[in-house]
């Protein structure tokens, strides 16, 4: 009986068991059938009606927000005005796939996706690294996508991936078969033409405005975000683009001399020669060195007790030291040798050397062969690497040295030719020559991502220890690489002194750019224990760059207003007793209390104008109308200025106009 009790009791359980099962298994479909039918709910009444347009402009808007909010404004709150800007643009760009039909639509909705998203996808890489925005121009710039991506696993974040999740999950679906495009209505098609006409009708006069408003600052683009947003700062770029020679201020080389002559009256009258070095330097050798992504931050710091530049320190300690130069622009290494070449301000990144590489120019290669220099250029690159070749070999430069003259199994670091190398070849290079030499030394090894690969006998050449805290980081990379690049030098340096070549040589360096981003979180963590505790300081940290020059029989001093690249080929004309033609720089030792950047920024003293002007000192925004009225007087002065050198340097540029 008692087996018999308990076999009853497992066939009950077993019928209770499979009950459940059953229960559940119904459960699961009625979950899955209601699934189904709302997908198919989606597909009918989104993907398959203009509702998917709507949605398509949302996804857009949130993405721009994104932007804004990661890089754009990241250090300030979103005002609501630009998000009203996005979705003005947004509701005109949707117009046209609402006038359109069916799958013509889906895909115009998809493709506009696409393109949008690369567009904020880029500009957040972009920004990330140069505190500026992407531009057309740069298209052109894909052609060197093999040296420029070395820099592009230093900004990649997954958070990035929201710019295109949602296209990947359509296109998943559309391709699996889940979605079916129907015909729409006739009602449905007027609707749409409804839509497209009352949203021009609407907002086509205020964008216009903003446009209007927008061009009249052609060379800040914070400005022109400032006044219609991410979208209408692009369209104006396409379009200024597209009509560059209309852009250009003086049409004819006499228009522009007359107006450079008068700026430069205008300087010689107020800015006075604080130091007169002229002809100091007269039939000197010179050796000017750029230096790859070398911050002046750098420049007499420790890490962890011990030094990360010794030899630029001790060489910027014995020298002058320009404790304020700085960068002309945030972008190439091209753009820094054609300001310290010509002095004139460069165009959107690299363009003046893939452009306009056929221009003529008063370059200082010109003036120093004039003067009867053998003159040497050396990089440890391919010469095709923006297009050096062609811009140099149009030049009086005897001696055009790239990587092919160096052997298949040197050192290369980054894929380029290390700087030890380099110095070593130059050195070479300069005991041949007869009479007096000029060389320009390009260094390329610390290049971003600064970890260096190819190095040999790392454990000699960079003897810092950057800590737990910052190994593996970019930054921590960033102070190894600098490292690095200090014991090059060293090494330069003591050939030089070695062949008996360095006393009586002018030499000057500098870096060519930023190396870090802006806001790197270890960077700015570095340098708020010397100082550096606001915005505005730590924009200036950005383009501040080492600077030094070394002119035989002059001792240390220090010269902490703001100079930048544009005074070097004034400045070693001057001392050197070289006549310079055309220079819009000034000679470094007047003066001269204020520089510029070609998207429209100026540094003073004591002030950054960048839109409106700021206090170096708090980083607060200053009102103006609260100064003196000679400091606003000073102020308005340098902001015309700017514009005239911008002016000046476009029309050159893309005209030709010193031809």
């Amino acid at each position: 009986m008692e087996e018999l009790k308990n076999k009853k009791e497992e066939v009950k359980g077993d019928v209770e068991q499979q009950g459940k099962i059953v229960n559940n298994n119904k459960e699961e479909k009625n979950i899955k059938s209601k699934i189904i039918k709302t997908v198919k709910f989606i597909y009918r009444n989104i993907f398959q009606t203009r509702l998917f347009v709507l949605l398509t402009a949302a996804a857009i808007l949130l993405k721009t927000i994104l932007l804004y909010k990661t890089v754009i404004f990241a250090n300030d709150s979103l005002e609501s005005k630009y998000i009203y800007m996005a979705t003005v643009f947004i509701s005109i760009m949707v117009s046209f796939p609402m006038l359109a039909k069916d799958k013509i639509r889906f895909w115009l909705c998809v493709f506009l996706n696409i393109i949008v998203s690369i567009v904020l996808f880029m500009n957040e890489v972009y920004y990330s690294y140069s505190a500026n925005l992407v531009s057309i121009s740069q298209i052109s710039n894909l052609q060197y996508g093999k040296e420029i991506s070395s820099a592009l696993p230093s900004l990649l974040h997954l958070t990035q991936i929201l710019y295109f999740i949602d296209i990947l999950i359509i296109l998943i679906l559309f391709f699996s078969k889940k979605i079916k495009i129907k015909k729409q209505t006739k009602k449905a098609y007027i609707s749409g033409i409804i839509y497209a006409i009352s949203v021009i009708l609407i907002f086509s006069n205020k964008i216009n405005i903003w446009l209007d408003d927008a061009q009249e600052h052609k060379f800040n683009k914070i400005q022109q975000i400032e006044k219609t947003g991410i979208f209408g700062y692009h369209y104006i770029d396409i379009k200024s683009n597209l009509n560059m020679k209309k852009n250009a201020k003086y049409k004819t080389k006499v228009s522009m001399l007359n107006a450079y002559n008068q700026l430069m009256q205008t300087y010689n009258n107020k800015y006075e020669i604080q130091y007169d070095f002229t002809e100091i330097a007269k039939n000197k050798n010179i050796i000017i060195v750029q230096l790859e992504s070398v911050q002046n931050f750098v420049v007499n710091k420790t890490i962890n007790g011990k030094e990360i530049t010794p030899n630029f320190n001790k060489f910027i300690n014995q020298n002058i030291e320009f404790t304020n130069m700085q960068n002309q622009s945030y972008s190439t290494t091209a753009d820094s040798e054609f300001t310290v070449m010509t002095s004139i301000y460069p165009l959107e990144n690299g363009m003046c050397f893939s452009h306009y590489s056929a221009n003529d120019y008063n370059n200082i290669y010109k003036n120093l062969k004039k003067n009867n220099y053998e003159t040497t250029y050396i990089h440890g690159n391919a010469g095709t690497f923006w297009n050096r070749q062609n811009v140099y070999s149009r030049l009086p430069i005897d001696n055009l040295l790239f990587d092919n003259v160096f052997s298949e199994d040197v050192e290369r670091i980054s894929g380029y030719v290390s700087d030890e190398q380099v110095y070593r070849k130059a050195v070479e290079q300069i005991q041949k020559s007869d009479g007096k030499f000029a060389i320009n030394i390009v260094a390329a090894s610390s290049h971003i991502a600064f970890d260096l690969p190819g190095i040999e006998n790392r454990e000699k050449k960079v003897n810092i220890d950057v800590g737990e805290a910052y190994k593996g980081t970019l930054f921590g990379n960033y102070l190894e690489a600098m490292n690095y690049a200090d014991y090059a030098f060293g090494i330069f340096v003591d050939e030089l002194k070695k062949a008996d070549l360095y006393d009586d040589t002018v030499i000057l360096i500098y870096g060519d750019h930023a190396g870090l981003p802006m806001y790197n979180e270890e960077m700015l963590q570095y340098i708020s224990n010397y100082g550096i505790n606001n915005d505005i300081q730590e924009q200036i940290n950005f383009s501040n760059i080492l600077c030094s020059l070394k002119i035989p029989g002059v001792d240390h001093f220090q010269v902490t207003k703001p100079t930048s690249k544009l005074d070097i080929k004034p400045t070693l004309m001057q001392i050197c007793g070289i006549e310079d033609e055309f220079s819009i720089g000034q000679n470094v030792f007047s003066n001269k209390n204020f520089v510029c950047i070609n998207n429209g920024r100026i540094i003073t003293e004591k002030y950054l104008y960048n839109v409106d002007w700021y206090s170096i000192e708090t980083g607060e925004q200053i009102d103006i109308q609260s100064l003196s009225k000679e400091e606003q007087d000073e102020l308005n002065f340098f902001v015309d200025c700017m514009q005239k050198e911008l002016d000046l340097s476009l029309s050159i540029n893309v005209l030709n106009l010193l031809k």
